[in-house]
């Protein structure tokens, strides 16, 4: 999970700057906030579920763990029988990434730094490459799941979303693959809210794919309102929120 959508200016800077400025602020759901429930929706074969991070390390006893982030894989699971397309992501760092506050002498997790692309939270060491911490989780089961997409590898350089690393250009091949593939109405669920999620569908939305986030089968870690902050942004970005129980 890395620390991006709260910076973005520019390509990165503005939005994601924004995302940490309200994060202290945004208690209320703006009204501005599409809902998407006033019909039922129906996933075509241009529709894609998009599974963020649903991995050991943001479960309980994993390294990150997101409160009752296991809670969400049984919504999961019920709404990739639902789509025909499914794509699964994976935080997948390096050993001693620049992310990690052990990285930074003195530094503890949680507290931030000026990385070259912008203010970076540093997290405790998680989803380590080839870690059983990094693995999807065991009970997805979602076998016709055709694509698992992997993010913030690159040692210096953190990544939340997974269409775009936190330097704003260097691109993870998301967005080609979706758009090749006439996939342009994405459905994104999975941890967190507020970081991986949150970035991920604004970053989506930019590309200019149609954008729903499922709330209920999301968790959020809510630092210091983040969660809040995250609906606010994604709100802006013209990205909808919905429930599982409005996909049929």
């Amino acid at each position: 999970m890395a620390m991006k959508k709260v910076n973005k200016e520019s390509s990165v800077g503005m939005a994601r700057r924004r995302f940490l400025q309200c994060a202290g602020a945004a208690a209320i759901l703006p009204l501005g906030l599409r809902m998407a429930n006033a019909a039922d929706i129906v996933p075509g074969t241009d529709s894609v579920l998009l599974v963020i991070d649903v991995q050991n390390c943001f479960l309980p006893g994993g390294t990150l763990p997101v409160s009752d982030g296991d809670q969400i894989i049984p919504i999961i699971n019920e709404l990739g029988r639902k789509f025909d397309n499914v794509v699964f992501t994976q935080d997948w760092h390096t050993p001693g990434h620049a992310s990690f506050a052990s990285s930074h002498p003195g530094k503890a997790p949680f507290e931030t730094v000026d990385m070259p692309y912008g203010r970076q939270v540093l997290w405790p060491d998680h989803c380590v490459q080839g870690s059983t911490d990094a693995q999807l989780a065991d009970a997805l089961d979602i076998p016709h799941a055709q694509l698992i997409i992997r993010k913030g590898y690159h040692d210096e350089v953190d990544s939340y979303s997974t269409f775009m690393e936190a330097d704003g250009s260097t691109k993870t091949g998301l967005t080609g693959y979706l758009q090749e593939r006439g996939l342009n109405k994405v459905y994104a669920c999975g941890l967190a809210t507020d970081f991986c999620v949150s970035w991920s569908a604004q970053d989506a939305a930019a590309a200019g794919l149609t954008v729903s986030v499922i709330e209920d089968a999301c968790r959020g870690i809510d630092l210091e309102g983040s969660v809040a902050a995250a609906w606010k942004a994604m709100a802006e970005a013209g990205v909808s929120r919905i429930r599982s129980s409005d996909i049929v």
